[in-house]
């Protein structure tokens, strides 16, 4: 059974990339482009591993990974920050202080995405 990776990302353009790149390696990949609904999202369907974006409209990634980790059902599962925000401090607070599984900048690489998605799934908690 392909492992489902849950894409939270409010341009469709991006998400639709990443979904394409995800599935030609057997992953199943959902989208949520709405930073409020991710959340309902993942608890009515739990993921495998979450690429979640940082600079989102209404609600920034920060915040989304804040209320994805107070689910109990989500709380195990591994998050990816799927950002433009290349700068070492940004990628240092998201992998040292937040404790996110991973950080992808954009513009990546297809074999980049898919082995840092990989890792993360990887990163899956029993």
């Amino acid at each position: 059974m392909p492992k489902r990776i849950l894409v939270i990302e409010d341009d469709p353009d991006i998400a639709e990339l990443v979904k394409l790149v995800l599935e030609t390696v057997d992953f199943a990949v959902d989208t949520v482009l709405d930073p409020l609904k991710a959340v309902e999202a993942a608890k009515n369907d739990v993921p495998d591993a979450i690429l979640l974006d940082l600079s989102m409209p209404r609600l920034d990634g920060w915040e989304v990974f804040k209320l994805l980790k107070k689910v109990p059902q989500l709380s195990s599962v591994p998050i990816a920050f799927l950002t433009a925000k290349s700068d070492s401090f940004d990628e240092m607070v998201g992998l040292h202080v937040m404790n996110a599984d991973g950080y992808i900048t954009k513009p990546f690489g297809k074999q980049e995405l898919i082995d840092k998605t990989t890792e993360l799934v990887s990163k899956v908690k029993k």
